[in-house]
């Protein structure tokens, strides 16, 4: 693995190899089979128009699979087109979120804050024009981290779903809490009301989703189907209740938009009507939403598991005559159509977030898995008078 530049300052060079896991996708046909960890086979397969939707936006997509590991960047090939898929392993990877250079994946024990070490004319392999590398790990125990965000202060927020709150990272202890459910009467290690989702507004969190109001433990599994609530933050008030199972909240062009992912529904919050309108159905358990121009990236997921069964989803598929999706659908906003597709077929089964990757074509990280981090050597210009910075 080589990086060049076009002559910028403060950049270094150089790794031995190339292991970047890449996968050209070309129109919809399935990829050849690959083998995950327990060596099971998996395909993906993509719409004719998704990389032409990625290159018309100047966009790649982000996505984690937590069921197996795996943190996704999905980009397009500079040298002769079709999809790249850029796939690392992050144990249990979990929510994300892409600031300018920066972003954060939260996994099983830790969360990650990656760093784009490319500046803008620069790649690596005359293919990649973003290069993600974890630049600080926070170790914070299993927490069961869900959604995360950036503060405006620069610190992290993240839902802490094992203890029922909103917190941020500690330099000497697991967390810090910073906002709890009013209905939550204490700080503890018991998944009550599974709080899952997360809103930020201007460097701020701002709505949150749980899958019930209870405040006792697991008490939520017993109302998936009709418990679910949204949140504001700012007030602790419920702004929607009655909802299934709902994730991923987020503002979008001054509307509150969620995932109903029980009803396998996209749709957004009447706030002032305390309602939940659905726009889109989507074949699958909804988790994962990001959005860019007049389109909403949907993750999808296959219920295979006792807690995504009985749902109201059950019969919407049945009705439809349709069986689940692991992937993403992307949902034209003013037809509420699907407009283009990427699908996971085999072992992976289930996608927890997605995010959209702005002015960027082609994005890789590095992960510990294997060697590439040892040799992709990076640093700061030096100081003009070359004094010492400390």
């Amino acid at each position: 693995m080589v990086l060049q530049s076009t002559g910028k300052q403060g950049m270094g060079m150089v790794a031995e190899k190339s292991t970047d896991d890449r996968h050209d996708r070309d129109g919809a046909a399935a990829a050849p089979p690959e083998k995950t960890q327990d060596n099971a086979a998996v395909t993906y397969s993509i719409s004719p128009g998704f990389v032409a939707l990625m290159t018309r936006l100047n966009i790649s997509v982000a996505l984690t699979s937590y069921q197996s590991g795996k943190f996704y960047l999905l980009g397009r090939n500079p040298q002769g087109g079709g999809l790249m898929i850029n796939e690392r392993l992050f144990q249990k990877a979990m929510g994300l979120c892409v600031e300018e250079n920066t972003l954060l994946l939260a996994t099983l024990f830790q969360i990650q804050r990656f760093e784009n070490v490319l500046n803008k004319g620069q790649s690596i392999n005359h293919t990649y024009d973003a290069c993600y590398v974890p630049r600080i790990t926070y170790t914070t125990g299993v927490l069961d981290a869900h959604d995360i965000g950036l503060l405006s202060s620069g610190q992290i927020i993240f839902v802490n779903t094992l203890y029922n709150c909103l917190a941020t990272t500690s330099p000497r202890n697991s967390f810090t809490p910073v906002w709890k459910p009013p209905f939550i009467s204490q700080i503890i290690a018991e998944d009550r009301c599974h709080l899952n989702g997360l809103a930020m507004e201007k460097g701020q969190p701002r709505y949150v989703t749980a899958v019930s109001q209870s405040d006792t433990i697991d008490g939520w599994r017993d109302r998936r189907s009709g418990g679910g609530v949204v949140l504001d933050v700012t007030t602790g008030k419920a702004v929607c209740k009655g909802l299934s199972m709902p994730h991923s909240p987020r503002l979008f062009k001054d509307k509150l938009w969620l995932l109903n992912s029980g009803t396998g529904e996209l749709g957004s919050v009447n706030i002032k009507k305390h309602e939940f309108q659905p726009l889109a159905f989507c074949p699958g358990f909804t988790r994962g939403l990001a959005f860019y121009g007049r389109y909403a990236f949907v993750g999808l997921s296959k219920p295979r598991y006792a807690r995504f069964e009985g749902l109201p989803l059950d019969e919407k598929l049945k009705a439809a005559d349709s069986e689940p999706w692991c992937g993403v659908q992307v949902i034209d906003m003013n037809t509420g159509a699907c407009a283009e597709w990427f699908r996971i077929d085999g072992a992976i089964s289930e996608i927890y977030d997605v995010a959209i990757v702005p002015g960027v074509a082609c994005p890789m990280s590095l992960g510990f898995a294997s060697d590439e981090i040892k040799g992709l050597i990076t640093h700061d210009a030096l100081d003009s008078k070359g004094s010492d910075p400390l």
